[in-house]
């Protein structure tokens, strides 16, 4: 539930109205791919696990597999049963293999050669791995207590791996976003932010992760978002501040274009962004608090990023900080302009409509 402001109640979640994430209209890609496969003993994907040769980024899901299932997986190799390959993606920036389907086979493996289950959870729940819904000869049996047989047959079973890479287009890294995104249909489907979290992690998401605990921004916004919205709407802001000239939609791809190529920084960029980010939101609070970006209850995704830049822009070219009631007033104007309102409330995803209501917005906070 919601109050009247929009805001989630305890225990509920902020409702963001963001029409960008039903579009369908964008021009088709097709993508260049090279990819071949390699044969791994588990031994040696295990150690490659931990040099992090083979990446496996932070996933929002985490490990969801029981002790059960991901005995019976490594029962499988122990008996020579064939197992599905998993998918890696070569990164170009730091040569790594970053994992995109296989991370619960994965993980299962280094568990086990750790000798405790989920070695990264809470004191309370981290245990022994044991075998556990197996044959009876490997029931209970850890990784140092498996015959010697048992043990070379599963460090010599072999995992394929696909390994993938976008050759073209050159300017439009996002192939590694769709296979990801088709791998992992099953079950809880994961959002374009938890795919980023997991694909382009480096500086920038940690910045983001860092901006999304700001208490301004916890204000205007509501509580955190369980599925990263409110990250994604960080990284909206970002995108769109710096790099709005290139935007094409559909928004998803412009946000991991950004993400991918400011993913490493530079140091002196994210600390002006993440700087920017909170004068701007420090502002909006200050001026109009819970009501900064919702038309109604909702805190809509358009008001947001074209307000945001709007500010922004106005901070970014003087060191005179405009009063909150200034601020007000321009935000007030714009929610009352026509042309503004059916550009936050049509067909978002628009190139045309987003820098109209961008450019709306610039202007209206120019005089603040």
């Amino acid at each position: 539930m919601v109050n009247q402001l929009g805001q989630a109640a305890p225990g509920g979640e902020t409702r963001v109205e963001d029409a960008t994430d039903r579009d369908q209209s964008a021009p088709m890609v097709r993508y260049d791919i090279t990819s071949y496969g390699v044969d791994y003993d588990v031994e040696g994907i295990v150690r490659r696990l931990e040099r992090q040769e083979i990446f496996m980024p932070p996933y929002q899901r985490g490990f969801v597999w029981t002790r059960r299932v991901a005995s019976r997986f490594i029962e499988s190799l122990i008996l020579g049963l064939p197992v599905p390959g998993v998918f890696l993606a070569h990164d170009p920036v730091t040569s790594r293999l970053t994992v995109i389907d296989g991370q619960q086979r994965l993980r299962s493996l280094q568990f086990y050669h750790q000798e405790e289950f989920e070695p990264a959870s809470t004191d309370r729940a981290r245990s022994r791995f044991g075998l556990t819904g197996v044959h009876p000869r490997l029931q209970g049996r850890s990784y140092s207590g498996l015959d010697e047989a048992d043990r070379l047959n599963l460090d010599n079973a072999v995992i394929h791996a696909t390994i993938v890479r976008q050759e073209s287009p050159p300017d439009d890294d996002t192939s590694v976003f769709h296979i990801f995104e088709r791998l992992n249909s099953g079950g809880t489907l994961l959002r374009a932010q938890e795919m980023r979290r997991a694909l382009y992690s480096g500086p920038l998401i940690d910045q983001i992760q860092e901006l999304n605990e700001d208490p301004d921004w916890r204000a205007v916004f509501g509580p955190r978002h369980r599925r990263l919205k409110d990250q994604e709407l960080i990284l909206r802001f970002l995108a769109l501040f710096f790099s709005r000239d290139t935007y094409r939609r559909p928004m998803a791809d412009f946000l991991s274009r950004f993400a991918k190529t400011h993913r490493q920084g530079p140091d002196e960029f994210l600390s002006d962004a993440a700087s920017l980010f909170r004068h701007t939101i420090h502002s909006f609070q200050l001026a109009k608090g819970v009501r900064s970006f919702r038309l109604e209850r909702s805190f809509n995704a358009a008001v947001f990023d074209s307000m945001a830049v709007g500010l922004a822009t106005r901070l970014s070219q003087s060191d005179l900080v405009p009063v909150p009631q200034t601020i007000a007033a321009a935000h007030d104007q714009l929610l009352n302009n026509p042309n503004y309102q059916v550009a936050v409330s049509r067909s978002t995803a628009d190139e045309a409509h987003l820098a109209t209501r961008v450019d709306l917005a610039i202007e209206a906070f120019s005089a603040a």
